[in-house]
């Protein structure tokens, strides 16, 4: 392991700019198969590690959980890595050629991610030869680019139920989501027709009842913002199952000062599932929440515990419903189940917990009014929005 260090750092020294452009494709190469070997004895390893529970020496239950804490891989690598490592004895020829460098680690887990230990079952059972199988993918994934090994892949499966899938939908389902350093997410998803359809009707749903005039955002941005009102009105109807003895909810901590100090940072809260966000965010989440006093000791111990304080009110909200009726923000109209209880004047800076401050707001229209903009509510009961820079938004034609 050492010489191996060493040829890195010898190779680190190089002067790139002195090679050809020849060379630097040549040396591009020869990193690739270095990398793909490397990546086949970290497999190996794991997998070792895997048979042993070697993991349990750190007090770990799996090399999965080991490669996320003390290696820093995303949970969807350390699974790839995990479920190669199960594949190696059953394509000995794959293996070998992943082992030389010429395969690698993403298409040593197209194979390994379509046929787990369920479908070499059924293979057995029906006499399918994983042997053949072994030595075609492995001559695909030297010789072809990268799609083909995954169309020849399943060609298995289909080999494996000429009739079709079985019926049994939720076999192919799997969402991943991956939390960046900056607290954003991405994901991916793979669903079966059905699953799909569905998926895209409830995201449809909101989408087209969510179309205010002078909306610029791409469809990408419709459907990302109708995905989270999906979620933020199952969470706000308090029918999801319990997690860990309480209503899943959203979870913020921050300390005081930083709550009410405007001033504060852009790391001044966190969030339940290890997100960072700014203070200002955390006081647009205070606006409609539940509100707990923890008092901390020097050495950060709790102290005490004060009782929940929901800043809005049951009756409250039903009442800012039945007035307002939908979200206020001009041009918008989103049905009261998508909106929050907005405090016009924070109650942080004082403003009173009431009906007379309160204004009913989408999540994307609070979002707006906790960066510049302002709604007002006149004594005849019409509402008018301002932007930042003071002018007004309307709508329809002009009126003195």
């Amino acid at each position: 392991m050492s010489e191996l260090m060493s040829a890195l750092d010898a190779l680190a020294t190089d002067y790139l700019h002195g090679l050809s452009a020849g060379a630097v494709l040549d040396r591009t190469a020869l990193l690739v198969a270095v990398v793909n070997r490397a990546q086949a004895e970290l497999t190996r390893t794991v997998r070792h590690g895997d048979v042993t529970q070697a993991a349990e020496n750190d007090g770990l239950t799996s090399m999965r959980s080991w490669l996320i804490g003390h290696s820093r891989l995303s949970a969807a690598e350390a699974s790839r890595v995990v479920r190669s490592g199960r594949a190696l004895e059953h394509f000995p020829v794959l293996a070998a050629g992943f082992a030389e460098g010429a395969v690698t680690a993403a298409q040593m887990d197209v194979v390994a991610a379509a046929v787990g230990e369920s479908e070499r079952a059924r293979a057995a059972e029906q006499g399918v030869d994983l042997g053949a199988f072994d030595q075609v993918w492995a001559q695909v994934a030297v010789e072809s680019p990268h799609q083909k090994l995954t169309v020849a892949v399943r060609a298995f499966e289909d080999a494996l139920d000429p009739d079709g899938p079985e019926p049994d939908p939720t076999e192919g389902r799997r969402l991943t989501i991956a939390r960046h350093a900056d607290g954003s997410v991405t994901g991916r998803f793979d669903l079966d027709a059905v699953g799909g359809e569905k998926v895209q009707a409830a995201i449809e749903s909101i989408v087209q009842a969510n179309r205010p005039k002078g909306d610029t955002r791409t469809r990408a941005q419709q459907n990302a913002d109708a995905l989270v009102q999906l979620c933020d009105n199952q969470l706000a109807s308090g029918q999801l199952p319990m997690l860990r003895t309480v209503k899943p909810h959203v979870i913020v901590g921050v300390d005081l000062d930083d709550l009410v100090d405007s001033a504060t940072n852009a790391g001044a809260a966190d969030l339940g599932f290890g997100a960072t966000i700014s203070a200002a965010r955390a006081r647009y989440l205070a606006c409609d929440g539940s509100i707990s006093r923890i008092v901390m000791g020097p050495d950060g111990t709790p102290l005490d515990l004060g009782r929940d304080h929901r800043v809005v009110t049951p009756g409250l909200r039903k009442a800012v419903e039945r007035r307002d009726g939908f979200c206020v923000f001009a041009g918008c109209g989103a049905p009261t189940h998508w909106c929050d209880v907005h405090h016009l004047v924070h109650w942080l800076h004082g403003g009173e917990t009431s009906l007379e401050n309160s204004a009913l707001l989408c999540e994307r229209h609070h979002t707006k009014v906790h960066h510049g903009f302002r709604v007002e509510r006149q004594p005849d009961g019409r509402w008018r929005t301002w932007r930042p820079d003071g002018t007004e938004i309307l709508i329809g034609p002009l009126v003195s």
